[in-house]
């Protein structure tokens, strides 16, 4: 397993409340996604990831330099939904949501 520091914007509010829609990581992380073989493959830019049970985006600070509009864009909506950001974390590879079982 590999440990990378990612940038995540939690799905729970800073009041506690799970964030609505419930498949809101997904859509977001939709942004840099592809499709193969009917399956969604996730950039490891932007992928959805369940941390302690809540959903999750992980983000790659090397987004900040490669596409500035789409970064300043999820940051901005993190904070207009009053939504957690931790940064420099270290995340377990682990808990990404795997979305392509065509391995």
């Amino acid at each position: 397993m590999t440990k990378d520091k990612k940038i995540i914007i939690e799905g729970k509010t800073k009041e506690g409340k799970d964030f609505r829609p419930s498949n809101w990581a997904e859509r977001m992380s939709g942004k840099l996604s592809t499709v193969h073989k009917q399956r969604v493959r996730y950039s490891p830019l932007l992928k959805p990831i369940k941390q302690n049970g809540t959903q999750c985006v992980a983000v790659d600070p090397k987004l900040k330099d490669t596409n500035p509009e789409l970064f300043d864009s999820l940051m901005q909506f993190a904070k207009t939904h009053n939504l957690p950001i931790c940064q420099d974390l270290d995340i377990d590879t682990a808990t990404e949501e795997s979305h392509d079982n065509d391995q």
